[in-house]
């Protein structure tokens, strides 16, 4: 009689007497819910107490009902083809495939109760089979219809309505039953298309007779639209609505942000706007918080890189630094550092510019030119809120450098990034901005360098034997046999790219006693290194080639992301 009284528990209670969230959370969902209207389970996730899998298990238990994560799940086509687009969309449903028990055709459904849905999915396949129904998270089945729909847009039919006057009713259907501007759905369908593909920027580029629009994806920028000159006025004015820019203002550059609901969830645009000689240019970047909160254990690391930087992680105080170029991936590794060890009994503060993703429990704070707030004034005031963990979004001068290594000196563990080319070039690059050798001895954790690299794309990447030079650079020697590796071709799958997708390349290097005397004496690069590699330090270009011999890159693309001269030169001398 236990199991079924259990059952009906009311959401809240249960999830509080699991101890997945506190009394004091459900009174504020609850309060909250009054406004808004929303379901508590939808509640609950939008305030972050809690994330839509752990809600999804808590559902699937109180209602007795499968639960099903869509990321692990091969959809069957077969499926799809039986239930139309509209109808999935209107039920926040995906069929994923057939029982092998009896044929039944299995559904995910946001509401697995919903009879309505379930009735008309019966006279959709005219009771030829059974229907079973599984819960799923609202937001991953919405992003599984746009992925296996195929994501519908009309900008010809929308463009051609500026130019026409003709209604586009397909763009209606996908904004919504009330009309609005063509503008207004021109610029929603080129966000909704940049991030179905994948970008991390959107630019919008006047020329003098045309509009260059063109996304990043994967790293590199690949043109997408070229639009008369004529519709760029209207679509500026709209995009400095939406992020809260001036309008009036035509000649100063302007900073603003736009927060959107996309493919089923929540998503923010920095907006950055620049005059030239022929208008203002305006670029997005999209900022995903599914993409930005990476776990650390799922960056790629090798198991025992891995130990060594949660080896780091563990020590009280000190300073960690993350360094490479700008869009190699540091504020993604920065997150899941802080994601790994935020926790109630641990304060943790941050000072960014801009703060990029939201994170519970975590105190983020803009740097500001307006309220006087710098790096180094704001790790002063930092200090006096009894911090645990303080992030800096960035060392760019000594007031900031002495002001963090200050913090990692008083008990603090401090984490920044820094613009260098290695993580053994973040020495020298702090000796150049001010920072005494004696206070970098002793006070720096480690540093981790990284770049990002383009994946192959599994679907068509091609096996091919290494020539001479390829196999020096693999650090094969000519009597060994060769190794598999491959290159990219280009199918529709990765849009004729030959890649889909990137991975982060590190190097980690943990500072120790012997490699703080070289700091605290001046020595070289060469022999902080020499001394390094002598410890077992895996240069950067040692784990791009890894990534070749994976089989998930290619030469030539590790080639243009990581200098591999000195491995060239290294290799011709020992081989």
């Amino acid at each position: 009689m236990s199991a079924p009284a259990k059952a009906k528990l009311p959401l809240g209670e249960l999830l509080v007497s699991k101890g997945v969230i506190s009394a004091d959370q459900l009174q504020i969902a609850l309060r909250e819910q009054r406004n808004t209207g929303l379901p508590l389970g939808k509640q609950l996730v939008g305030l972050g107490f809690l994330s839509e899998a752990t809600l999804r298990e808590a559902l699937s238990e109180n209602l007795g009902q499968e639960s099903v994560d869509l990321a692990k799940v091969v959809v069957d086509s077969a499926a799809i083809k039986l239930v139309p687009k509209d109808l999935a969309k209107r039920f926040t449903l995906v069929p994923i495939g057939f029982s092998r028990e009896n044929g039944a055709l299995r559904l995910a459904m946001s509401n697995p109760n919903n009879l309505v849905a379930l009735d008309q999915i019966r006279l959709l396949t005219r009771d030829a089979m059974p229907i079973e129904a599984a819960l799923a998270a609202e937001s991953d089945v919405l992003r599984a219809i746009e992925q296996y729909y195929g994501y519908e847009l009309s900008i010809d039919g929308i463009l051609r309505e500026i130019e026409t006057g003709e209604v586009d009713y397909s763009s209606l259907a996908n904004a919504g039953d009330e009309y609005s501007q063509p503008v207004v759905r021109l610029i929603d369908a080129l966000l909704g298309d940049a991030v179905q593909k994948g970008a991390s920027d959107i630019h919008f580029e006047p020329e003098q007779s045309f509009l260059r629009i063109r996304y990043r994806i994967d790293g590199v920028l690949r043109q997408v639209r070229s639009l008369h000159r004529t519709y760029w006025p209207a679509m500026a004015v709209r995009l400095k609505v939406m992020s809260g820019m001036n309008i009036a203002e035509s000649r100063a550059p302007q900073d603003g942000r736009i927060s959107l609901t996309l493919l089923g969830r929540p998503l923010d645009f920095r907006v950055a706007s620049q005059p030239t000689i022929h208008g203002e240019n305006i670029v997005l970047r999209i900022l995903d918080r599914l993409k930005g909160l990476v776990p650390i254990d799922e960056l790629g690391l090798l198991p025992d890189s891995l130990s060594l930087l949660k080896l780091m992680i563990a020590r009280p105080e000190g300073i960690i630094l993350v360094t490479g170029p700008t869009g190699s991936g540091k504020t993604t590794t920065l997150y899941s550092i802080l994601n790994y060890i935020n926790a109630e009994s641990v304060n943790i503060m941050t000072l960014e510019d801009p703060v990029e993703y939201p994170m519970p429990m975590i105190r983020q704070t803009n740097v500001s030119e307006a309220a006087k707030m710098d790096f180094a004034s704001g790790v002063r005031s930092m200090m006096r809120q009894d911090p645990d963990v303080i992030l800096v979004g960035e060392v760019r001068d000594q007031d900031t450098a002495e002001m963090a290594f200050r913090a990692a000196m008083t008990g603090h563990q401090v984490y920044s990034t820094l613009h260098t080319n290695s993580a053994i070039g973040a020495i020298p690059r702090l000796l150049d901005i001010g920072v005494l050798p004696d206070v970098m001895a002793g006070n720096i954790i480690g540093m981790v360098a990284q770049r990002l690299v383009r994946k192959l794309c599994m679907a068509c990447r091609e096996a091919y034997d290494p020539d001479p030079f390829e196999r020096m650079l693999l650090g094969v020697k000519a009597e060994q046999p060769a190794p598999l590796v491959y290159r990219a071709t280009g199918c529709p799958h990765c849009e004729h790219h030959g890649y889909k997708g990137r991975l982060a390349v590190l190097e980690i290097l943990k500072m120790d006693a012997d490699l703080d005397e070289l700091i605290a004496r001046r020595a070289t690069t060469r022999e902080i290194r020499n001394m390094a590699i002598k410890k077992g330090f895996r240069p950067l270009a040692d784990d791009a080639i890894r990534r070749v011999l994976e089989g998930m890159t290619s030469l030539d693309e590790i080639s243009r992301v990581v200098d591999l001269t000195d491995r060239v030169t290294g290799l011709a001398l020992t081989m």
